[in-house]
């Protein structure tokens, strides 16, 4: 039976060199993407800024709704194809886009790290990643066998597809699917089908190539259920991901924890952070997550 472990846990990025928290505050935050900068929003920086002026290349300012509607400053950089970044073995593209990201999440960096611990020498393992956005998770998994990608967005898809071919991991055994992430679940169970880990980033809304509507509350509950279904005693880990809702990780981890009451392995949740440069370098919090892991 999965042991839940109910302290919170810290899964902290300190950057490298093609992502810097520079500073934040006041509801901002001030970044490094190799080399341009930007400031982006971020509500739970409550504290002061430690720097008086923050030069950028563009701020991004939000609009009066909560999904993540606004503009970024004009900027020569804006008008560009983007310009390459990097982590690990994992090269991608970087660009402005119109929901203030930036085509990739940097403070999932820690979890790249976990996911290939839990995972150690294996090569020949098939993972999965729903919600998959433009593919740097998947890359990170690519090491480690086959990798099932999955996106509702064919943009997203087609980033990805990009820079797998940048990063040289194009002949890599990873399928690229343009579905709708909980509908493509279901039917792998339907299957009978078995993944050796699952990582999942589920938004708050959002719609599937079909127009079909996701509401993370309505949601979860049946997607992790089938995800379940797709993993068994000798699967290695679950990681799921939950940005801007009002929710507690404990209760993600709850969630988990009832689905996986029938395995062995540990429950773990906690927050997702990015701490900033310097000295008395402060963490900011990103994400809430909860996590399954089995040593085996």
């Amino acid at each position: 039976m999965a042991t839940l472990v109910t302290t919170p846990q810290l899964m902290v990025g300190e950057g490298w060199d093609s992502y810097r928290l520079l500073d934040s505050g006041h509801g901002r935050k001030w970044e490094s993407f190799g080399p341009h900068r930007f400031i982006r929003p971020e509500p739970q920086a409550m504290w002061s800024p430690r720097e008086d002026h923050w030069p950028a290349d563009s701020e991004f300012i939000p609009g009066s709704d909560e999904d993540g509607g606004g503009r970024w400053t004009a900027s020569p950089v804006l008008e560009g194809a983007g310009w390459p970044l990097s982590w690990d073995d994992a090269s991608f593209t970087a660009q402005p886009t119109p929901f203030r990201h930036l085509q990739f999440f940097p403070d999932m960096a820690p979890v790249w790290e976990w996911m290939r611990a839990q995972l150690g020498d294996a090569t020949e393992a098939d993972t999965l990643n729903l919600f998959g956005y433009t593919g740097v998770g998947s890359l990170a998994l690519s090491r480690h066998g086959r990798v099932t990608h999955v996106d509702a967005s064919k943009k997203s898809v087609a980033q990805a597809r990009e820079n797998a071919a940048l990063s040289g991991m194009d002949d890599r055994p990873i399928r690229w699917l343009v579905d709708d992430a909980a509908k493509f679940a279901a039917r792998e169970v339907r299957r009978e089908r078995r993944y050796d880990g699952i990582i999942l980033d589920p938004p708050k809304f959002g719609r599937g190539p079909k127009n079909e509507t996701w509401r993370l509350e309505d949601g979860l509950p049946d997607l992790l259920r089938d995800c379940r279904q797709l993993l068994d005693a000798n699967s290695r880990f679950l990681f799921l991901t939950v940005y801007a809702v009002r929710m507690s990780s404990l209760s993600l981890a709850g969630l988990v924890n009832e689905l996986f009451a029938d395995l062995p392995g540990t429950v773990e949740h906690g927050d997702l952070a990015v701490q900033e440069m310097g000295e008395g370098a402060r963490m900011l919090p990103t994400a809430i997550f909860a996590r399954w892991s089995n040593s085996g």
